[in-house]
């Protein structure tokens, strides 16, 4: 049986490293849309940002370890078509790449604000992305960003340590208010604040201003205009999936899959781009701990293994001092309870609770403690 891999970043690495230490030593192709090697991206945001790191310590495996998994890995190539019924893909560069199973893992494709494109505004979604940014926080004093999400928040965060004038905006009234809900959000407003970025939320952004083809200013609906020499777009992003038009795919916010995540016969998905079936609901999960978790269950399945992917979701994020860690589905409109520690020392355990039960666990500089909370209310790790 031969697997072609489509996405070559963490699922898609992490799918082809587990089917070879399953002993699967039939032929692996991985399509990669960039020339860079496999990299990580959450460091993007912050040590590569930073530059604490280079770009060689953001690859998720040295070359002789890649080498050693004796797969072909096409890079610099993407995906323009596929064909799931003969599991072909069609490349940009007319390459057509066939395989009796495929593995759609390409991820997410970054919002960008609409109008004239213009020198100083960014989005933050791939290395090529952070290097450029990196290079203009070398010069520029004042930063808007625009977004008020995990992204957004990391960045802020990464700029203001770096010195830069920092201001957020965005929608929400306090950062990652729906995602966490409104006293969360609170905390991290607060944070944001003492450190110094200025938050000017609850107001939408409208537009950019320019001056001789550098951005200048971002315009709220309010009328008011944040000055900027650089500005970050951090709007959340869409799964993609264009190039899976005329497939014979189910596209919904996503490659829906089945509970096995398994999209069409001989056909899966893996990472931020797919959707599958989760207690009552479809769900899609964008972040680091889903991508290898469900990259594992496909290789499995490949393997004719019949395991539905059902983890308890995760994500962490670090913003200054403070190392969130999310286990479960918070909701913003569920009951907030401190099960251990307090808010005021910044070192606590919160639930959130909905119709009797705990439904998720956030940590807040208490890594060790939110584990043993996750396990007791949301199972094992």
């Amino acid at each position: 049986m031969s697997v072609l891999v489509v996405g070559a970043s963490a699922a898609g690495l992490t799918t082809v490293e587990a089917l070879r230490r399953k002993g699967f030593r039939d032929q692996v192709t991985v399509l990669g849309a960039e020339w860079h090697p496999p990299y990580d991206r959450p460091p993007l945001s912050k040590q590569f940002l930073r530059g604490d790191w280079d770009e060689d310590r953001t690859r998720l495996r040295p070359e002789a370890m890649l080498s050693a998994l004796d797969a072909s890995f096409v890079l610099g190539d993407s995906a323009v078509a596929f064909d799931s019924g003969s599991r072909t893909v069609t490349t940009a560069s007319g390459r057509t790449l066939t395989a009796d199973a495929v593995v759609i893992a390409t991820g997410l494709t970054p919002r960008r604000l609409p109008g004239v494109q213009l020198d100083g505004v960014h989005v933050l979604r791939t290395l090529d992305d952070a290097a450029a940014l990196r290079k203009d926080f070398a010069a520029a004093k004042r930063l808007v960003v625009v977004g008020d999400g995990v992204l957004g928040a990391e960045i802020a965060a990464t700029a203001r340590k770096m010195g830069l004038a920092v201001t957020m905006a965005g929608p929400q009234t306090v950062p990652l208010e729906s995602q966490l809900g409104p006293m969360i959000g609170g905390l991290l407003a607060e944070l944001h604040r003492s450190e110094g970025v200025e938050l000017r939320l609850g107001t939408a952004v409208i537009g950019l201003t320019e001056a001789d083809g550098r951005v200048s200013g971002v315009q709220l609906a309010d009328g008011n205009v944040l000055p900027a020499d650089v500005v970050v777009v951090a709007l959340g992003a869409t799964p993609a999936t264009d190039w899976l038009s005329g497939s014979g795919l189910v596209i919904d916010n996503g490659v829906v899959c089945d509970a096995y995540c398994r999209a069409a016969d001989g056909v899966y998905a893996a990472g931020d781009v797919a959707r599958w079936p989760y207690e009552d609901s479809l769900i899609r999960l964008e972040n680091r701990t889903n991508a290898t978790e469900q990259a594992l269950c496909v290789a499995d399945n490949l393997l004719g293994a019949d395991r539905p992917y059902a983890p308890v979701p995760y994500f962490w994020t670090d913003q200054f001092a403070a190392k969130l860690q999310v286990h479960g589905r918070p909701a913003a409109d569920a009951e907030v309870v401190v099960a251990e520690g307090n808010l005021e020392d910044g070192r606590f355990v919160a639930h959130y609770r909905r119709g009797g039960r705990v439904v998720a666990v956030l940590g807040w500089n208490l890594p060790k403690q939110t584990r043993l909370h996750r396990g007791q209310h949301l199972g094992p790790a």
